[in-house]
């Protein structure tokens, strides 16, 4: 998020060396900036990535650092060097202290997690074929496939867990609100993660996740909103919410 390509000069192949292939976006200003506008954008996108990856099945993998926005100086082919480029500057952990607590935050969540099906082994085809998950958009049960939509939401009920998650992430530039399907038994959503709010409330502990009164929930522009509820998945439904506007 802070290189739009590749700087790896000081390797002695005139920048040859490395991947061309980064998937990455400076967020307006190559390298390191003070603009403020910039380095927000960047924190926020920095805290989708790690969301998204965290939270996903199977083992996370992010590099030594990423937890505190170490980049290199965008030298994608370090290995050649012995100094500065590729140590750990430990002046990142407080530099960065908001995106630190957002990884530590987004592991306790998972480490919360049942644990079960990783001692038995169970493959990742099993676990998505038994879990009861749907796709939406803006609009409840209307998920947009197109190649240039920017928005998508998943619900996933854990039925071992009695826990059920509404994951949105809208990569619009504009924000967009969302309807939220409603739970019975009267349960409310509680909001864990929303990564375009400013640290403390990007993340909550999730004991200390607030509950939301609405049908919708407006999710700002480039950002991740993962919601919960917890109850009986026996006494849980989902539906379209046709209150929502």
């Amino acid at each position: 998020m802070s290189y739009n390509q590749k700087h790896n000069q000081t390797n002695g192949e005139h920048n040859r060396d490395g991947s061309e292939d980064n998937r990455s976006w400076n967020c307006g200003i190559e390298g390191p900036t003070d603009n403020i506008v910039v380095e927000s954008l960047r924190n926020c996108q920095i805290r989708n990535l790690l969301a998204v990856t965290i939270l996903s099945l199977g083992v996370p993998m992010i590099l030594m650092g990423d937890e505190v926005r170490r980049t290199q100086g965008g030298n994608n082919n370090a290995y050649c060097h012995d100094d500065e480029t590729n140590w750990f500057d430990w002046t990142l952990v407080e530099k960065h202290a908001d995106v630190h607590r957002f990884v530590t935050l987004l592991n306790a969540g998972r480490v919360l997690q049942e644990v079960e099906d990783e001692r038995k082994r169970t493959s990742l085809n099993k676990l998505i074929g038994e879990a009861r998950l749907s796709w939406h958009g803006v609009k409840l049960g209307n998920p947009d496939w197109r190649d240039d939509s920017h928005s998508l939401a998943l619900y996933a009920e854990l039925l071992h867990e009695g826990l059920f998650v509404y994951l949105i992430m809208n990569a619009h530039w504009e924000a967009l609100d969302f309807e939220l399907p409603a739970l019975s038994g009267g349960q409310l959503w509680r909001r864990w993660v929303d990564t375009s709010r400013d640290t403390p409330e990007d993340i909550v502990a999730w004991h200390t996740a607030p509950s939301l009164s609405r049908n919708e929930y407006r999710v700002e522009s480039r950002s991740v909103v993962v919601l919960f509820a917890d109850g009986d998945s026996s006494s849980q439904t989902v539906r379209p919410n046709r209150d929502a506007g």
